[in-house]
């Protein structure tokens, strides 16, 4: 790793301006790319990613695919759209050769289900525009998953680990805090990246829950959610009206149905899921 460039010479070879279109924020401070793998091996008590196989969204210019490597995966498997970053990221595979496996293409449309010999394990700075819907596909299949330690936006992050009944709870804190615990690592300030975005951005590492609800019931979670916050501010026998049985339910659960969605918890939408 040391015969590579620094990141700032990768990004003025390459004139790696961020694409807007992209969802791009570069992280250009190794210190900090480190910091997220330290952190993130240490909450697991663990010293390095050996036997085990990675994948990193959006590598950009390689700042946090450099931190990754140096923790020793068995693979690293890097998803990028960009032409530039593939290009970035094939001088990074001259160096350490086919650990690092490289797909240019779409991570939303990426099967990440696919059989590997190792653990599988997620660290991304997760482009803003897909982070929503790729950590829900992800909460939705955790059991494939040894860890997954993300970026995102620091109102994301707050919506993820929010509490019941405050403004933050909501289909991301149901669905995530169903499936794994969460623990927030670390908050960056805009100034830590190229371009500044106007927000801070939040690292968070998740680990699969020993058990974790069937894929039926999170999919009727899923459902359940979106609709009960889509109508936040009314009471669940209006906002969940629809749903066949809903009264007979509640009643089951000693649920009351003059409750908001934000009042119930995460283990009452799965009973209520799993009696739908």
């Amino acid at each position: 790793m040391q015969e590579l460039p620094s990141l700032k010479e990768t990004v003025e070879k390459y004139q790696l301006l961020a694409k807007k279109s992209l969802g791009q924020n570069f992280l250009l401070d190794m210190n900090i790319t480190e910091k997220i793998i330290r952190l993130s091996l240490s909450a697991q008590n663990k010293t390095d990613f050996q036997n085990e196989c990675l994948y990193e969204i959006g590598p950009g210019p390689g700042g946090l695919t450099r931190a990754v490597l140096a923790a020793n995966p068995a693979q690293l498997t890097v998803i990028e759209m960009d032409e530039r970053c593939i290009k970035i990221m094939n001088d990074i595979k001259e160096v350490v050769g086919e650990k690092l496996q490289i797909v240019q293409g779409d991570a939303l449309k990426y099967d990440f289900s696919v059989p590997t010999k190792w653990p599988k394990n997620i660290v991304s700075n997760l482009p803003y525009n897909i982070s929503v819907p790729l950590l829900i596909s992800w909460l939705k299949n955790a059991t494939q998953y040894k860890s997954m330690t993300l970026m995102f936006q620091k109102e994301v992050a707050e919506r993820i680990t929010a509490d019941v009944g405050t403004k933050d709870y909501g289909r991301l804190s149901v669905l995530a805090q169903l499936t794994c615990t969460i623990k927030t690592l670390f908050n960056l300030s805009p100034s830590c990246f190229v371009p500044a975005p106007k927000i801070w951005s939040t690292v968070l590492l998740f680990q699969p829950l020993a058990q974790v609800p069937s894929a039926d019931s999170l999919n009727k979670i899923e459902m359940l959610t979106t609709m009960a916050f889509g109508q936040r501010r009314k009471m669940i026998r209006q906002s969940l009206k629809q749903v066949s049985g809903i009264a007979d339910i509640c009643e089951q659960l000693n649920i009351d149905m003059t409750c908001r969605a934000e009042n119930l918890t995460p283990s009452q939408y799965l009973q209520i899921a799993q009696r739908l």
